[in-house]
């Protein structure tokens, strides 16, 4: 199976030089080392930033006895080594024990309310899943497996600075873009 990584505009792992890899930009096959750049705790690089009209698809398998796990889009990537709080422009927590599927944001610091998710629960362990991010000019649109389960609407204003995503917690990541 090949897993597509960064497309222009895309998503990039953390190291720059697999957009060069065996000679196509846009595919790199996991069956080599490269794999092991698909792992959680993941943080890859969103290429120039948001902006309406681009969207982030993370596909996966839910792990078997999962507790939760976490997709956030975040913003600082080039000033990681400081220690400040970095702005979180989206985070999205699937949680198993309750079947919520919550979002939150963190603006100077602070977060925000946690936005309580729909009556439907997407999640199915040791099942596959895609999720889709749409940005559009006043909110995040969220898709799961196809199906629109709720709007997030901006926190953190400055689209270009949502330039990291990172995923972590009860999952396997098959396919990101």
């Amino acid at each position: 199976m090949a897993v597509q990584a960064a497309e222009k505009d895309g998503i990039n792992v953390e190291d720059d030089h697999l957009n060069h890899s065996r000679g196509n930009p846009g595919l790199i096959s996991p069956d080599k080392e490269i794999s092991c750049l698909l792992t959680v705790p993941f943080s890859g690089r969103i290429r120039g930033g948001m902006r309406p009209g681009k969207k982030i698809i993370v596909m996966g398998i839910v792990e078997l006895e999962p507790e939760s796990f976490d997709v956030s889009l975040t913003c600082g990537r080039d000033s990681e080594k400081d220690d400040t709080l970095h702005d979180v422009a989206l985070k999205l927590t699937a949680r198993f024990n309750d079947r919520q599927f919550m979002r939150s944001a963190r603006v100077a610091g602070k977060w925000t309310v946690e936005e309580a998710s729909t009556d439907y629960f997407p999640f199915i362990p040791d099942q596959p899943f895609r999720i889709e991010i749409h940005c559009e000019h006043q909110r995040f649109r969220i898709f799961v497996d196809g199906h629109q389960l709720f709007d997030f609407y901006h926190k953190v204003k400055s689209f270009t600075s949502i330039d990291t995503v990172q995923i972590q917690g009860d999952l396997q990541i098959t396919k990101l873009g």
